[in-house]
């Protein structure tokens, strides 16, 4: 059975259809991804694939529910393309996330206006909904920080759109890491009120939850976009993991988080694989980032409260 996705907001915003990861080489990192984590490619598995538009390399491999791209700009470097310019101020670093929309011309020109800057793939504006207007990027100065690709259609041959995903399931949930699903990408933002309130008006979000980590040293909000839960942090210590990322990059996408169901399990099976860990407590666990491509990777039994993905 294929995977059933749940849609928020007036213009159908639905499944994240992968999160981008950049570094210098896509390969090694889609490596990385197989050999930590169990992934499954499915786009780039003998070569990573090159798109001229964008002067990139990227490859699709499923890590349990969640599809992530490795990305990597053609060298020499051409900072005149987004991937370039991307690539030249932040390195190897989380790059951006992709969600299928069903109303891609609404949902655009509900952002436009809005007063929101729209990019087109491979660099220029768009001013409104256009016919053949494939996908399309609100820029990161205008969504506190997040870079999100919105796209009319499915990623080819992705496996949660095939009929065997229900059976594919098994096979991730047997891996040594335990995972159960993905929870959600964490957004690091210097203003928690408004970034909260840009996102419910801008893109329809539906606030979940609020609080405070007193073990990540931040205040948070969880909010349901689409297929998928998005965490906005505000670091509450200059001296905290998350603030220091704040302070370096200022707004920015910062980790990712997956949701297991046997710790001990986890952690044994990164040491094995060379990846160091931290952890947070008793229930929550990090990737050294250093480890895991510049990304901190949290794998956490804890359930999170008023998550609509649960059970």
């Amino acid at each position: 059975m294929k995977k059933q996705v749940k849609v928020t907001g007036d213009h159908g915003i639905g499944q994240m259809v992968h999160v981008v990861h950049m570094a210098d080489d896509a390969q090694k990192l889609r490596e990385f991804y197989e050999r930590v984590f169990g992934g499954l490619v499915y786009m780039g598995v003998d070569e990573p694939n090159y798109l001229p538009v964008e002067d990139r390399y990227a490859t699709l491999i499923m890590v349990g529910d969640l599809c992530i791209e490795t990305m990597a700009p053609a060298f020499p470097v051409n900072t005149s393309k987004p991937v370039g310019k991307f690539y030249d101020k932040f390195g190897t670093h989380l790059h951006s996330v992709g969600y299928k929309v069903e109303d891609l011309g609404g949902l655009v020109d509900r952002l436009i206006g809005k007063g929101i800057y729209i990019g087109r793939p491979g660099g220029g504006k768009v001013e409104g909904a256009e016919p053949g207007l494939g996908y399309c990027y609100p820029s990161p100065r205008d969504t506190f920080g997040l870079m999100v690709e919105l796209c009319e259609h499915d990623m080819p041959n992705d496996p949660r759109d095939q009929d065997t995903w229900s059976s594919l399931e098994k096979l991730w949930r047997s891996h040594p890491l335990t995972i159960e699903r993905f929870s959600y990408v964490t957004l690091g933002v210097k203003d928690l009120d408004k970034a909260v309130e840009s996102y419910v008006d801008e893109f329809q979000a539906i606030p979940l939850k609020h609080g405070f980590d007193p073990d990540l040293q931040a205040k948070y909000a969880t909010l349901q976009l689409g297929d998928c839960l998005l965490e906005l942090a505000e670091p509450q210590s200059p001296d905290s993991d998350l603030g220091r990322h704040v302070a370096q990059w200022g707004n920015m996408i910062y980790s990712l988080r997956f949701k297991i169901t046997d710790l001990d399990s986890a952690e044994a099976w990164l040491t094995k694989q060379g990846v160091r860990s931290i952890r947070i407590r008793d229930g929550l666990l990090m990737t050294h980032p250093e480890d895991s491509f510049n990304a901190p990777i949290f794998l956490g039994t804890e359930e999170i409260e008023g998550d609509p993905f649960a059970g």
